[in-house]
């Protein structure tokens, strides 16, 4: 889904520790990453807002959750929660709630456009100001759909401002705030069945 692999990545580059020099050099960048990577997928587990801006045709907002391979996000249409294993996705409006397995594809139309390896990058970073701008460029032969990414970071407290991500010849922004590590307990992951047992249809895709 758009919005969970875009947030993916703006939580990726919230920074630890960034060194005082203009210009890192690649190995740095990338270490700076995983350092991140570490943070927000740990057993600690992260959440922040997100704003979402695809050009002025697709916008959303909303709040996400990770833990490991966990995920739970709440926007203005639906309710989702994915513990790993099934992922549950509630659309209030359609009174519809529909079951698929953790990783697949089709949960969302634009699940497969967004997708994202590490090792399919160059890193970089440099100072913009009183804050760090984290620059990665699709390596050739690469098999991912991202080409560029550029995270912009907050030069004290390493929180993360603002996310871009080019898809193709597409730019999409995201606006990243109330961002916070650990203290997720396991419980945030839980579809709670019983909220939804009147009123809603469901609709189990695992078997497609």
């Amino acid at each position: 889904m758009v919005r969970k692999t875009i947030i993916l990545l703006a939580l990726l580059f919230q920074v630890l520790t960034i060194g005082a020099a203009a210009n890192a050099a690649p190995n740095e960048a990338r270490q700076v990453f995983d350092k991140v990577y570490d943070m927000v997928f740990g057993p600690q587990g992260s959440t922040l807002r997100y704003d979402v801006n695809i050009i002025g045709i697709y916008k959303t907002h909303g709040t996400i959750w990770y833990k490991g391979k966990k995920q739970c996000f709440s926007d203005e249409r639906v309710n989702t929660w994915n513990d790993g294993v099934t992922a549950y996705m509630v659309y209030r409006k359609k009174k519809t709630i529909e079951i698929h397995h953790a990783n697949s594809d089709k949960k969302d139309k634009y699940s497969g456009k967004f997708k994202f390896a590490p090792d399919d990058f160059s890193y970089a970073m440099e100072r913009k100001g009183s804050d760090i701008l984290l620059i990665m460029k699709q390596q050739k032969h690469a098999k991912g759909t991202i080409k560029e990414v550029r995270a912009l970071i907050d030069g004290k407290t390493y929180a993360p401002k603002s996310l871009k991500l080019k898809v193709a010849f597409i730019w999409a922004k995201i606006k990243i705030s109330n961002f916070r590590s650990g203290g997720i307990s396991d419980a945030q992951f839980v579809f709670p069945a019983d909220r939804y047992r009147q009123g809603y249809k469901v609709i189990d895709h695992r078997l497609d």
